[in-house]
């Protein structure tokens, strides 16, 4: 397709006609892969003469195809961009960055990205010294600062021995990177674009040291160069004109992000790199240097910085949080918080109580956006931004490391708000410094615990001046008191009408008229189920409760909300089985609008993910707690069933471990399995066939529970063939040689399971069985997968003993095999414990394989063999006494579930769990003791008669 033609389509992609958009989409699939296709997008892109719309679309599409094309996946995959193309996009892409608006830039950037990333240094060598030519051309400097920044960047999170490339990289260009910010910093009265060059610099730098100091920058001169100018940023304030008026605008203004990257940078320096207690000996110099020259420095600068929020004057939120973060760090070094001391009055009671303070900002959010404000409050990443939380920070570290001076003082003025607080008429009461001195005694909370004379004095100051703001006519004031209320659920209340009180206001919060009230309520009610030790404060009004819950649900996407009714559903257990149904409905109807809120936006956070997550182990919680009630498995069924279906195909990928365990309940607690049910069979199949190797051990739990649980259905269906299926993928599986051992251990459990659960009914599979067996364990490393294969011949023998030895004698491994599982039972740690067959299970296994042989015709098996199989299976026997033994003395002694096998061995290969649900259960195990004890009588008396009757 030539250049106008190609024009022409790009246009019709911007068709409001649905065929003529999808036309022209079809045709730039269809011609995508043709030479020069992506040269000629790029000369759109670049033609100022064409409409901008089309050479956005062109942009688009052309950093889109570089994504998916530029460097394929799979080195096996052949390229599909020519090596012409790809030379001629490199050869010129570069110049271009400096040439096309910002619109377009952004998309040049990434696809430059893409290319650095993929080709340098080995397919692009020239691309450094084109940086460093362009560096020193005046009208270039921006074009070569904004590709030395990807290529800082690539090597920011690399390892010591992949940042090699970067080390060249800062030799060849940071010289003449450090005189152009010289010569910038010097500009009087700069225009915004010298911040943009500034910004590109501080990142550059940020990049190149974010892991390590590259070794140029340790020549003291050098660093002290950089310093300087970071410094001087640092103290000059930020130019008055050409700033926007709208804080939102204004915080990403180029001079303020100039402010901000300085902050970072002199922060990372001083955390990472000037901290005496992290560094290695040949740093410690360093750190030394730094701590002596610059610290202190950056720490008055950053003290005067703060003051803008004393004199109401504007800072970015960001700045403040990195400001603060610095200050943190700050206090517990003795010469950095002397320098502090001073003014730590100023700094705590001026400045840092006003940011914990409820301000305009939250108002106007509470107000106009409740799920918003709701979403900000819980979202860990805001709290990494939020000068709030670093407040809270600094008063926390600050009281932790300095509270001998600081505790009393910080309290004293919070219980002088409250005064004057409760002091005030209703229309003067200082509602705001109420909210942040609430704040500031829930943030303490764990220190105010532990401190006298504060900790008797809690249950007070929860009744005196939280609880009375549970029926504040300001709504903030309420949500408050409800988050502080749960901070301190765990107190000992002396008085139980205090607990029911707060326990009560908390469940009335719950039916708030603000959004917000309500969210804050249902955290806090989740510490008071927690701490509640009579649950008849609760039983009343948990319909209600539940109701309130679901109303929520329907209102915000939050996995704290649906742990906090796990919580609940956990501490009642049994109790919950008359909601069981109606909970079930509700995280359903929760995890569908969550997964499509997550599905309608791929760009948003990852809350309406997790909270769809949090539903799905509610519902498992909730079936565990109805566990001895298989008749609700039956209703709920139906409500669950469309979740399993889709989430069970590779739509549920991110939530694939949590549908198995759901699945796993249903097929083992169910009086029986369904049809429907069993419709799920396939799609996990599939799965593990394709994408889902990685899920096989928690796919194991369900197969299991199939065959074990319905046998009947399992042998007899022929459409579809489940004994077929499992075939195909454990043969795939056991004999793919790229598999791992550890990747592949489910599988023998699975033939066991089939061997144990289907005796009489799968002969035709047994020689297959045992041949992926025996192949898989000619090549197997590692010894726990050796014990499990040796196991599946021995739960072989136990289902046919005689069709077993016949066809290990058909494939001609009978001595063999049997010489190998006698060694591996006579292996020996030099403690004396056994290396192998470790697991009561192991032992039981072993002995029912071992003894099926003993009732064999006599010419089936020869004496020699009878008298090892007689010898090896009683000192299993013996063991297995000692080990269950054992395992009840430390039950007894230790509430723990460790089977104290082996415990102290660093060396031992992973023991598994003799009980998993629905999978070597001891109690529900096909073998019992009891039978074990008869299968050895029986066996000794057997060998006698037969050894008697060969004489």
């Amino acid at each position: 397709m030539d250049l106008p033609s190609l024009a022409v389509v790009l246009r019709a992609a911007l068709s409001h006609v649905p065929e003529e958009r999808k036309a022209a989409e079809a045709s730039l699939n269809q011609f995508q892969y043709t030479p020069q296709h992506l040269v000629r997008l790029l000369q759109i892109i670049v033609d100022g003469s064409c409409d901008m719309a089309v050479r956005q679309v062109a942009s688009i599409h052309f950093k889109n195809f570089i994504a998916k094309n530029w460097s394929p996946n799979d080195p096996d995959e052949s390229p599909k961009v020519l090596e012409s193309d790809k030379a001629m996009v490199r050869e010129n892409i570069l110049g271009f960055i400096v040439q096309v608006p910002p619109l377009l830039r952004a998309q040049l950037g990434e696809s430059i990205k893409t290319i650095i990333h993929s080709d340098y240094p080995e397919q692009w060598p020239s691309l450094l010294h084109w940086v460093t030519h362009n560096l020193e051309l005046q009208n270039q400097i921006f074009g070569a600062l904004y590709v030395l920044r990807v290529l800082a960047r690539k090597y920011e999170f690399k390892s010591e021995d992949e940042r090699i490339p970067l080390y060249h990289i800062v030799e060849e260009t940071f010289p003449r990177l450090l005189s152009i910010f010289s010569k910038l910093v010097q500009i009087v009265n700069p225009p915004i674009e010298v911040a943009d060059l500034i910004k590109l610099i501080c990142k550059i730098f940020w990049s190149s040291i974010y892991l390590e100091i590259p070794k140029q920058l340790f020549d003291p001169n050098v660093f002290n160069a950089w310093m300087v100018l970071f410094i001087n940023l640092l103290e000059r304030p930020v130019p008055v004109e050409g700033q926007p008026i709208d804080p939102e605008i204004r915080k990403s203004w180029g001079w303020w992000k100039v402010k901000k990257w300085t902050i970072h940078i002199l922060n990372r320096l001083y955390t990472r790199f000037g901290d005496l207690k992290l560094q290695k000996l040949e740093s410690k110099a360093f750190a030394q240097m730094f701590q002596k020259t610059y610290a202190g420095k950056i720490l008055a600068c950053h003290m005067q910085l703060l003051n803008a929020i004393r004199t109401g004057d504007y800072l970015p939120d960001r700045v403040i949080n990195l400001v603060l973060q610095y200050l943190t760090n700050s206090v517990t070094k003795n010469s950095m918080y002397q320098m502090m001391q001073p003014q730590i009055d100023i700094l705590l009671f001026e400045i840092i109580f006003p940011l914990m303070c409820f301000n305009d900002k939250d108002q106007n959010l509470w107000d106009e956006d409740p799920h918003e404000y709701v979403r900000k409050g819980y979202d860990i990443i805001e709290d990494l931004y939020s000068p709030r939380t670093a407040a809270m920070d600094f008063v926390s570290e600050l009281v932790r490391k300095r509270g001998k001076n600081n505790l009393q003082k910080f309290i004293h003025f919070v219980v002088d708000i409250f005064r004057r607080y409760d002091e005030a008429p209703a229309d003067l009461k200082p509602y705001r410094q109420k909210d942040g001195a609430l704040l500031a005694i829930g943030t303490l909370c764990d220190k105010l615990k532990q401190t006298d004379p504060y900790k008797s004095e809690l249950e007070r100051m929860l009744v005196q001046h939280v609880f009375p703001e549970f029926s504040s006519r300001v709504g903030h004031l309420r949500a408050k008191a409800a988050w502080v209320a749960g901070q301190y659920a765990h107190i000992n209340f002396s008085d139980p009408n205090n607990f029911r009180q707060a326990m009560h206001c908390i469940v009335s919060g719950m039916r708030d008229p603000d959004l917000p009230v309500r969210v804050d309520s249902v955290f806090a009610l989740r510490s008071f189920v927690e701490a509640c030790k009579d649950l008849d404060e609760i039983r009343p009004i948990l319909p209600q409760l539940l109701d309130e819950f679901f109303k929520l649900m329907n209102e915000v996407e939050n996995e704290d909300l649906v742990f906090t009714l796990e919580t609940i559903v956990d501490k009642f257990g049994e109790e919950m089985a008359p909601y069981a149904l109606g909970l079930c409905q509700n995280l359903a109807a929760a995890f569908w609008r969550c997964m499509a809120s997550s599905e309608a936006d791929d760009e948003a956070d990852d809350s309406g993910a997790l909270a769809a997550v949090g539903c799905l182990r509610a519902i498992s919680t909730i079936l565990e707690s109805i566990s001895s009630l298989p008749h609700l498995f039956i209703q709920i069924e139906p409500t669950l069933l469309p979740i399993m279906r889709r989430m069970l195909t590779s739509d549920g990928q991110d939530v694939y471990e949590e549908v198995l365990e759901i699945v796993s309940y249903m097929t083992f607690f169910s009086p029986t399995i369904s049809l429907d049910m069993w419709s799920l069979w396939p799609l996990m199949m599939e799965a593990l066939n394709d994408w889902a190797i990685d899920f096989f051990e928690n796919i194991l739990v369900p197969l299991d529970n199939y065959i074990s649980r319905g046998t009947d259905h399992f042998l007899a269906c022929k459409d579809p063939d489940y004994q077929q299926s499992l075939w195909n993928a454990l043969q795939s599986i056991m004999m793919d040689e790229n598999m791992e051992d550890s990747d592949i251990e489910p599988a023998p459990k699975l033939i066991e399971v089939l061997f144990q659960n289907c005796k009489g009914n799968v002969d035709p599979w047994v020689e297959h069985y045992l041949r992926i067996t025996i192949e898989r364990l000619r090549r197997t490393q590692k010894p726990y997968l050796k014990c499990l294969l040796v196991q599946v011949i021995a739960n072989a023998l136990y289902y046919n003993p005689l069709l077993t030895l016949e066809t290990l004698n058909k494939l001609g491994v009978a001595a063999d095999i049997f010489n190998h599982w006698f060694a591996m039972l006579q292996q020996v740690k030099k403690s004396g414990a056994r290396v192998n067959f470790k697991r009561e299970h192991d032992k039981k296994v072993c002995c029912l394989g071992l003894t099926s042989l003993i009732g064999l015709p006599a010419d089936k098996i020869p004496a020699e063999a009878l008298d090892r199989i007689f010898k090896a299976t009683l000192e299993l026997l013996v063991a297995y006494k000692n080990q269950v033994a054992e395992n009840k003395k430390q039950n007894e002694e230790d509430a723990d579930d460790m089977d104290g096998f082996d415990a102290d061995e660093e060396d031992d290969e992973e023991v598994d769990s003799d009980k998993e649900m629905g999978l070597d259960d001891e109690d529900g195990d096909e073998v019992s003791s009891l039978e074990l004890q008869k299968l050895a009588a029986e066996m000794m008396i057997s060998a006698m008669m037969r050894s008697y009757s060969r004489q």
